[in-house]
């Protein structure tokens, strides 16, 4: 019995991208931010370009940055607010 791929979010690449962007910093600045000694630019492009997908907790830096909940940036069925970083916690589920 062989072990089957794990289905992969198919809008996380440019949902990382668009924080970045969003947030008008280079790879290396957000890589600042996000303090984690071991994370270099050419891991954090990986991530943004979808070749790789980043450990949990590079997500959950992503979603700090941008203050959205990180279902947000794991789920394909919701997308991000217009405007970021927002100013209150987005969370999808709550009206």
């Amino acid at each position: 019995m062989g072990v089957r791929a794990r289905k992969r979010q198919k809008r996380l690449a440019e949902k990382l991208r668009r924080i970045r962007e969003s947030l008008g910093l280079p790879q290396k600045e957000l890589l600042k931010l996000f303090k984690i000694d071991w994370l270099h630019q050419s891991n954090n492009s990986s991530y943004e370009l979808g070749a790789t997908e980043p450990p949990l907790y590079v997500i959950e830096k992503y979603a700090e940055v941008a203050n959205v909940c990180m279902d947000v940036l794991i789920s394909d069925k919701h997308s991000l607010p217009e405007k970021l970083p927002v100013k209150t916690l987005y969370h999808p589920h709550k009206g």
